[in-house]
């Protein structure tokens, strides 16, 4: 390994010379007790910054071993460093001016999320934050003792700000661990008292806004009615009191603005951690739960959406359907069967992003349009054959239609926010009411979880009907030359193909779907996107490669970069089942 004065001389040798003359700097740096790596250099100063890294041994840092010796404490553990490494980075930003991204120093920036990022990583030798960094120049022309300082002062103290642990940073990662003990315990409990989800009393569910993630100031407090209620004992915590959400079909009502959607929004979202004052840091859902909506246009592969929609008029098998163009109810139909393929066990649906005609049929429409001449079995008639023949749970919100009263265990009222069990009085109306009962559909038979994966990168290869070619072998990172990655939150073009991501609300960051995308490199790399694969066996194969070696095998380059984000299988899978090629668009 390199040192110090190895950096010093490289940066004194090629002070003002042609901005390529960065690229020596490549390899690693012993900076007394803090390891540099420089990995890759940009080409010049308006490309994409340089990928770096600092990484200190456990001796060094001097954090106590319990903070990381449980795989969800790890996690914990990585972001409350990555959160201050960030911040850190962005004091001391731009300090060296220049051309392009001159003195950039970067990494990732989390949400309210706590989630598994390559930016951060904790292992059994010590901690390594990966950055990125803005080599100065000006024009093309290197400005060597400006990066010598950004390199040898300004990234030193950064990493030494949150490296080396002091009495207030240990104690400050203690309760970030402790916290996600906490959920991990809510979590374990779902399953043990059959629950879908648990929302903790005094959890702040409002947002700033739509397109804020902070909570709302003022918000009401949470508060569960008393018949829903149950009181975890927290490791750390202690007794939580909250609401349980039982498995089963629940239906959440009330008039607009009153927090009906605010519920079912924290409830998607729950199915990740969250950081301390987040609000709904015990808002927790059932790791697999899916919210379910319409996405009327979207790509739809080989699903079998039988179970919703029957024979068309145009003779089209909808045991095998595709279109590049999905209505409104063809794709939630197709939604639901793929977030059943993905395994599942609750579905999150609100009635304002639903299809209607998917969703519910009222008798009048029945008495004028006769089943014979209706293709679709709304999804009210199959929601408790979900539940008791699948064993997956819906949650519901609805506002207008009160077709799933009948089908419903549960009914909870959002009033000015404030959660009411109706149950009981929503069954006496009813009856009272004579209202009729929703019908169940019958004949229900799941399809098959075992779709053959038709996504292609490179036109022309892999895929029924395409040409079958033997499985191909090499890494992703062999492929880079002639597959590219653009991603952005809600879209993912890779190599010949694409999938519209905008409706796939569980995805919470740009960084996912870089992930993503690099998976789906993986996994073509290992010719598993040959048209003889599943779906199942793609998405498995991919995080256990990821679980076993580490983000280096999600690597553009050589070693590991910050900018991936870990999504769960249920969104690799929603990309594969979206996903246009060349040769079907």
């Amino acid at each position: 390994m390199k040192t110090m004065r190895d950096l010093e001389d490289i940066l004194s040798r090629i002070d003002h010379r042609g901005y390529p003359a960065y690229k020596q700097l490549r390899g690693q740096y012993d900076l007394q007790g803090l390891t540099l790596s420089i990995d890759h250099v940009q080409g010049d100063p308006f490309a994409a910054p340089s990928k770096l890294s600092v990484w200190v041994a456990h001796e060094v840092a001097g954090f106590p071993k319990s903070l990381w010796d449980q795989p969800h404490r790890r996690v914990a553990f990585e972001d409350f460093l990555l959160r201050r490494f960030e911040r850190a980075l962005s004091r001391r930003s731009y300090e060296a001016g220049g051309s392009g991204k001159s003195g950039l120093l970067a990494t990732s920036r989390p949400g309210p999320e706590v989630l598994a990022r390559s930016a951060a990583e904790v292992d059994a030798r010590g901690i390594t934050l990966r950055f990125e960094a803005g080599f100065p120049a000006h024009g093309r022309t290197t400005d060597a003792r400006a990066l010598d300082h950004m390199l040898l002062n300004l990234v030193p103290a950064c990493a030494e700000e949150v490296l080396l642990a002091t009495d207030k940073l240990v104690k400050e990662a203690r309760r970030a661990a402790d916290l996600a003990d906490d959920q991990l315990f809510i979590r374990e409990d779902l399953a043990r008292r059959d629950l879908v989800a648990f929302v903790a009393d005094g959890s702040v569910l409002p947002r700033l806004s739509g397109v804020s993630a902070r909570p709302l100031t003022g918000a009401r407090p949470f508060e569960a009615p008393e018949s829903l209620c149950v009181t975890l004992d927290l490791p750390h915590r202690g007794p939580t009191r909250g609401m349980a959400i039982r498995r089963g079909v629940t239906l959440v009502v009330g008039g607009g603005y009153h927090g009906k959607s605010t519920l079912l929004q924290a409830l998607q979202d729950g199915v990740y951690d969250h950081v301390a004052g987040d609000g709904r840091e015990l808002v927790i859902t059932d790791a697999s739960a899916v919210k379910l909506r319409a996405e009327d246009g979207r790509s739809v592969r080989a699903a079998d959406i039988s179970l919703f929609i029957g024979t068309l008029p145009n003779g089209r098998d909808t045991r095998a359907f595709s279109t590049l163009d999905a209505s409104g109810s063809t794709s939630q139909a197709a939604g639901t069967i793929e977030a059943l393929e993905a395994g599942t066990r609750a579905l999150l649906i609100d009635e304002d992003t639903s299809a209607t005609n998917f969703m519910v049929r009222d008798r009048l429409m029945e008495a004028v349009v006769s089943r014979e001449h209706e293709p679709i079995t709304p999804f009210v008639e199959r929601v408790r054959d979900l539940w008791e023949s699948a064993g997956v749970s819906s949650v519901i919100v609805a506002g207008s239609s009160g077709s799933f009263f009948s089908v419903a265990d549960t009914v909870v009222q959002m009033d000015c926010y404030v959660a009411r069990d109706i149950t009981g009085h929503a069954r006496d109306v009813c009856e009272r009411l004579a209202a009729p009962k929703t019908p169940r559909a019958g004949d229900f038979v799941l399809p098959s979880a075992e779709t053959t994966c038709e996504v292609s990168l490179v036109a022309g290869h892999g895929g029924r009907g395409r040409g079958r070619g033997p499985a191909r072998s090499g890494s992703a990172a062999s492929r880079e030359g002639r597959i590219k990655a653009r991603c952005g939150r809600s879209d993912l073009t890779l190599g010949e193909g694409a999938a519209d991501l905008r409706l796939v609300e569980q995805l919470v960051s740009g960084e996912q779907t870089s992930a993503i995308a690099r998976l789906l490199l993986w996994a073509d790399g290992q010719g598993l996107l040959d048209g003889r694969h599943t779906k199942r066996e793609v998405v498995e194969a991919a995080f256990e490669a990821v679980h076993a070696g580490g983000w280096e095998t999600l690597s553009e380059h050589s070693v590991a970069e910050c900018g991936l984000t870990l999504p769960r299988p249920q969104e690799l899978y929603a990309t594969l089942d979206r996903w246009r090629d060349a040769q079907r668009a």
